[in-house]
């Protein structure tokens, strides 16, 4: 399990505003202006509420953990849920779930050295 990519997911998914993107990816307003199945930054701030520099931070870091793709289309650029991304947070749950059923070794089931008093 690659811990630094697990906590890279957890984080882009620890805000109520990046959850409400990811909503909005999976189900996009008719009424966007980008092409189906995308939503353009301007729909974004305007569906969340939220100002175009607070949009952009939060795309970034759906970009970066993988979750959502980014294509520029003008000034604007448009998002859509990558590939595989919600796949990604499926499968670290499962192996987190089978390690914590005793089927999946990782180094923390390694004993711990004995704490000093």
């Amino acid at each position: 399990m690659d811990f630094g990519k697990s906590a890279e997911l957890f984080r882009a998914l620890g805000d109520p505003g990046r959850l409400k993107v990811l909503a909005l990816l999976a189900a996009p307003p008719a009424e966007a202006c980008a092409p189906a199945g995308r939503i353009c930054a301007c729909d974004l701030t305007e569906h969340l509420g939220l100002s175009q520099p607070t949009v952009s931070h939060h795309m970034k870091l759906l970009v970066a953990a993988g979750l959502v793709t980014a294509t520029k289309r003008g000034r604007w650029t448009d998002y859509a849920l990558a590939p595989g991304g919600l796949t990604q947070v499926q499968t670290l749950l499962a192996d987190l779930q089978s390690a914590s059923l005793g089927s999946v070794g990782t180094e923390l089931d390694q004993p711990r050295p004995a704490e000093a008093s």
